[in-house]
C-alpha cells in the first residue's frame, strides 16, 4: 500500500524517459507514482527498492521524492513561513512544493519569516495540509524528572491556563500563568525547568530557576535596577505584586526572598519610600 506522507521503501516497476514508476511489493490494484527522472538514483532497474516519500505535486498528482521533508505524517516540526495569502500560509518543509497551512489551522498571528511548531494532516481533499493544532500530536511519556532543564516551542498561549509548551517538540508542558514573566509569543523557543509532573505525564514547566539559585538572580537584577534608577527605588514588601512585577519582572515572593538576601549582606537599607542601595555587589 502508497501511504501519503510517510517515507516508505517502493518497488521500481516500469522506467520511462521522465522518470521511474513505483508501486508497492503488496500492490492492490493501486496507480503508479512517478519518481522523476533527476531524482532517481544511478543504473536503476525495474525490481529495485527505492525509499522515498510520497506527497501530492503541484496538479494534486501523487509523486514520489527521494528528499527527506521536515515534517512527515504523525511527526511534528519547527517550520518557517516562507508566504502568506489570502487562503493561508506555505512553509518551507525542504521539498519543491511548499507546505499549505490553512487560516483554519493557525493558531494566533502568523508572521512570514518566523518559524512555528506543526504537524501535518490529509485533508478532505486528500492533500497534505500543515496544523498549528498539535496538542493531540504531543506524547506524555517524557524522560524528564523534577529540576531537569529542558527547550521547547511555545505552541499556544491561553488567558485561562498560560502557555502551552511542546519539550524538545514533542512532549506536553505548560508554564502555568503565576509563572510566567516578560512578554511571550506563539513561536518563542523557551529554555525551561520541569517544576513538576503531573500524574498523567505532563509536565508543568517555570521560567526561572529553583528559587535558592533564582534568588542570586533576583538579587543582581534589584541591584542593577537601583543603579539605573540614581540608587533607590519606591518598592517595598507593602508594595503590591503587580506592581514588582512591572516593576522588575518578578513576583513579589521573589522580591522579598532578594530583598532579605541583599540587607543580610548589607546591600541595602529600607526607607521610607522603599529601598537604597549602600554599596554594589560583585
Amino acid at each position: 500500500m502508497i501511504e501519503l506522507g510517510k517515507i516508505q521503501n517502493l518497488k521500481v516497476v516500469r522506467k520511462t524517459e521522465i522518470g521511474v514508476y513505483l508501486n508497492s511489493e503488496a500492490s492492490n490494484g493501486e496507480a503508479d507514482i512517478l519518481l522523476p527522472k533527476s531524482q532517481v538514483p544511478p543504473e536503476t532497474e525495474i525490481g529495485d527498492i527505492i525509499e522515498v516519500f510520497v506527497y501530492k505535486d503541484s496538479e494534486d498528482r501523487m509523486i514520489a521524492t527521494v528528499k527527506n521533508p521536515k515534517v512527515t505524517l504523525g511527526n511534528l516540526a519547527v517550520l518557517s513561513v516562507v508566504q502568506i495569502t489570502r487562503i493561508g500560509a506555505f512553509l518551507d518543509w525542504g521539498l519543491e512544493k511548499d507546505l499549505f497551512l490553512p487560516f483554519k489551522q493557525q493558531v494566533g498571528e502568523v508572521v512570514r519569516g518566523k518559524s512555528y511548531l506543526v504537524g501535518i494532516y490529509i485533508d478532505k481533499s486528500d492533500r497534505l495540509c500543515a496544523t498549528m493544532k498539535v496538542y493531540d500530536l504531543l506524547s506524555c511519556e517524557s524522560p524528564y524528572s523534577e529540576n531537569s532543564k529542558a527547550q521547547g516551542i511555545i505552541y499556544r498561549i491561553t488567558e485561562e491556563y498560560g502557555a502551552f509548551v511542546a519539550v524538545d517538540n514533542k512532549y506536553h508542558g505548560l508554564i502555568p500563568h503565576k509563572e510566567i514573566y516578560g512578554s511571550y509569543n506563539i513561536g518563542d523557543t523557551v529554555d525551561v525547568r520541569v517544576k513538576k509532573i503531573r500524574p498523567d505525564g505532563k509536565l508543568e514547566l517555570s521560567l526561572r530557576k529553583q528559587a535558592f539559585y533564582q534568588m542570586e538572580d533576583d538579587a543582581q537584577k534589584i541591584m542593577n535596577k537601583l543603579k539605573l534608577n540614581g540608587g533607590s527605588l519606591h518598592l517595598s514588601d507593602k508594595s503590591s505584586p503587580e506592581s514588582i512585577k512591572t516593576e522588575l519582572n518578578m513576583s513579589k515572593a521573589s522580591f522579598k526572598r532578594a530583598v532579605g538576601r541583599l540587607l543580610k549582606e548589607g546591600a541595602i537599607k529600607i526607607t521610607d519610600d522603599g529601598i537604597q542601595i549602600t554599596w554594589e555587589m560583585d
